[in-house]
């Protein structure tokens, strides 16, 4: 059967392809500048935003293998400094860990062994401590590093733990002041008696 109603225009024929090949060209452009563009709302799932780029690493070599410790310094100015001062001194290297909690606390940077000794600071010939440094924000999770004290808030030297496990109870109590970014299994693996051959803070790249 002839269909009567057809509409059949040759300046139409001749513009369909140029009308499609606009569209085209258009959606095209706007998937690209989609991807393109940055979305800032955007939340990856499972990745934690880091506390800073700019935040020195510690790296430290045991007899059990290499720690790497991202240092808080931003986040807590007090403690990241003591601790990376006696880094740069050479305070750590040959020192131990004395006290291991199974799944708790392995703890070391006793200059005695025991427990009971800090850091002698040769320019006053007494121990240097320094005042307890605590924020909502630093947290006892799993690889957090912080400072061991006595029952004195203020008394932290230069005895130092990491977390085997989170304990949020210790938080507000006691100071963290970075995490391990690397060499977790070592740190798990660490014992009583086990030793910090050498501890130094990891120079930036030369770009």
């Amino acid at each position: 059967m002839r269909n009567s109603h057809r509409f059949n225009s040759p300046l139409l024929t001749m513009m369909l392809p140029v009308v499609a090949l606009v569209l085209f060209t258009l959606l095209l452009v706007s998937q690209v500048a989609s991807f393109a563009a940055p979305d800032h709302n955007r939340t990856l799932i499972g990745i934690k935003k880091p506390m800073s780029t700019n935040n020195p690493v510690v790296v430290m070599e045991t007899n059990k293998g290499v720690i790497k410790v991202q240092i808080y310094e931003a986040e807590a100015p007090v403690t990241s400094h003591n601790f990376l001062d006696l880094v740069k001194r050479g305070f750590y290297n040959g020192l131990g860990f004395h006290r291991y909690e199974p799944g708790f606390v392995i703890q070391g940077g006793d200059p005695k062994g025991t427990g009971s000794g800090g850091f002698i600071d040769p320019a006053t010939k007494k121990e240097r401590n320094i005042p307890l440094e605590v924020k909502p924000n630093l947290k006892h999770e799993v690889g957090a590093i912080a400072m061991a004290r006595t029952n004195d808030p203020n008394s932290a030297s230069s005895q130092f733990y990491f977390t085997l496990a989170a304990t949020p109870f210790l938080d507000m109590n006691y100071a963290v002041f970075g995490k391990v970014i690397d060499g977790m299994k070592v740190v798990e693996s660490l014992r009583a008696g086990d030793k910090m051959t050498k501890v130094s803070v990891m120079e930036p790249a030369v770009k």
